[in-house]
């Protein structure tokens, strides 16, 4: 392809946030979607549960928001939460519309219920709503004419630039990197848009595919903008404990239809850390687990749905059933070995209701994002929805503003002349290994402030290493990646450091209180302290 192209709109990320701002725009603007790996291979499509919405005349949208102001442990924006919840229907709407099988029962669709909700109203599509509402979006995307998809391409750096007219800077685009030729692509467009997904690749464990690396929210800090509550990250309690398993995530929905959580010798336990038992926030059910694996000394504990019918198992679970078969589990007769992992990001770039970040031009979507709505904790199948009604936002206010908005100023090709070939790519593997093993050593479900000013430490070695190694070598997809990851790790930890109790995700052994005074850690880039900031 050439070395620079042009385009209305450039969306980086093709999961469900960027796919529904694609396709909300094709009809008016020419759109570029750069997809790291294939279409298909970011979170979405691995997302078992749901999404959580008000479908039923037996729930409101008024206990969906205090259920997800209840999990977010006193740090959810209120304005933000009602903004998420009230434009759910709509969402789920528009998905099927879109021709997204939802499962039904009988006239109507089947609900389900997870931790933290009040009542049953995660509409799914069995357990594999991910890939249904992913394969659908993309379907739809191919067959627009005005969506070009770049699938084997990473993205580098924005591009930041003067703005003359409005006296401000503005994103120009982006240096992306066909993995495929090894060249990097300048892409120019009026606005651009980062849905590039969580950081959970950060640890060793994690439920999340090997892009999630904090990609948009490092290149949006290095183009200036700020970010917000990076050290909430949120472990799933509930991932398969298997040698050769791979990021084999076990639905929070098996609890939500009665199964437990045991003990290795048969014992259940949640009923000891909180009321609502194994049904309780995600936070409180990772460090009950955490707790007891570390008194016990054991490598894992069970979830247990055999109890339940066969028949009924294998039809809502059919995903969990098939892939536990695979490692010689059948989860209708035996336990479930499972461990805590890293998975979802609950901090990011900071946006308003918009998706516009501190720099002009350049919007941000989904979990690459802080919009206020999950707080201290996401509340179950929230993620998704927060992906629909921001993106169905954030498409309305470029279609609405668009039109007046002057194409960038032409930019420098990416200059690769004075690097060569590297040949010590063992320096990056090494270092990838090294940055996941003392993030969750350091910065994991418990944490002490001793444990984090060793990880801040060793990671800013890192870096340094990082920094000589990208200012030489010609650049790849793995160290791109690692790049991205040091930063983001730096930036959890420095949160971390800077949150002095425990509140939500953030556990810490050394401020086991909560404060009185909620507030969001919120990190501004120092070269750009002094910018406009609207949010």
């Amino acid at each position: 392809m050439n070395a620079q192209v042009n385009y209305d709109v450039l969306v980086i990320g093709s999961g469900a946030a960027g796919l529904t701002l694609a396709l909300h725009l094709a009809a008016r603007y020419r759109v570029a979607l750069i997809s790291k790996q294939r279409l298909q291979d970011g979170s979405t499509w691995f997302a078992q549960g749901g999404i959580a919405a008000v479908l039923d005349k037996t729930d409101s949208v008024q206990s969906h928001i205090a259920d997800t102001l209840d999990a977010g442990a006193g740090l959810c924006h209120p304005s933000s939460v009602h903004f998420t919840v009230e434009g759910g229907t709509a969402a789920i709407r528009w998905l099927i519309d879109q021709g997204v099988d939802f499962t039904r029962e009988g006239s109507d669709y089947h609900l389900t219920k997870e931790g933290g909700h009040s009542y049953r109203r995660i509409i799914h599509s069995t357990d594999a709503t991910g890939r249904a509402v992913h394969s659908t979006l993309i379907d739809r995307v191919r067959g627009s004419d005005n969506i070009d998809c770049f699938e084997q391409h990473l993205a580098v750096d924005l591009i930041r630039q003067p703005d003359p007219l409005e006296g401000r800077f503005r994103c120009g685009g982006a240096y992306v990197l066909d993995r495929s030729s090894g060249e990097v692509v300048l892409f120019q467009a009026r606005a651009v848009v980062l849905a590039t997904g969580g950081a959970s690749k950060a640890y060793l464990y994690t439920s999340n595919p090997d892009g999630a690396s904090g990609d948009g929210i490092a290149m949006a800090w290095r183009a200036g903008c700020r970010v917000a509550n990076m050290e909430f990250n949120q472990f799933h309690p509930t991932c398969l404990y298997h040698p050769k398993a791979k990021a084999l995530l076990v639905t929070e929905a098996l609890r939500g239809e009665g199964a437990y959580l045991k003990l290795p010798d048969g014992g259940r336990f949640m009923d000891r850390f909180d009321r609502r038992g194994e049904l309780a926030p995600r936070d409180i059910v990772a460090r009950a687990i955490d707790h007891e694996m570390k008194r016990l000394g054991a490598d894992c504990l069970y979830l247990d749905i055999s109890h339940r019918e066969a028949d009924f198992v294998r039809e809502h679970f059919p995903t969990v059933y098939s892939n536990c078969l695979l490692y010689g589990i059948d989860i209708t007769c035996e336990p479930i070995p499972v461990v805590p992992a890293a998975h979802y990001t609950c901090g990011g770039i900071m946006v308003d209701r918009y998706g516009r970040t501190d720099l002009d031009q350049l919007y941000a979507i989904g979990e690459t994002t802080f919009t206020g709505l999950h707080g201290a904790n996401r509340l179950a199948s929230n993620s998704l929805l927060e992906c629909l009604v921001y993106a169905r936002s954030a498409a309305r206010h470029i279609d609405a503003h668009l039109e007046v908005v002057q194409s960038p100023r032409p930019a420098p090709p990416w200059d690769a002349s004075r690097v060569t070939d590297s040949d010590e790519d063992v320096v990056i593997s090494h270092n990838w290994d090294e940055l996941r093993r003392f993030m969750w050593d350091y910065v994991g479900i418990v944490r002490t402030r001793k444990r984090l000013l060793r990880a801040q430490h060793r990671v800013k070695l890192l870096q340094r290493e990082i920094r000589e190694f990208y200012a030489n070598y010609r650049i790849t997809n793995d160290l791109v990646e690692l790049r991205n990851l040091a930063l983001v790790s730096e930036l959890i930890i420095r949160s971390a450091l800077e949150r002095r109790e425990s509140r939500g995700l953030h556990y810490s052994l050394d401020y086991p209180k909560l404060r009185e005074l909620a507030m969001d850690t919120i990190l501004v880039p120092e070269n750009f302290a002094n910018q406009r900031q609207f949010i």
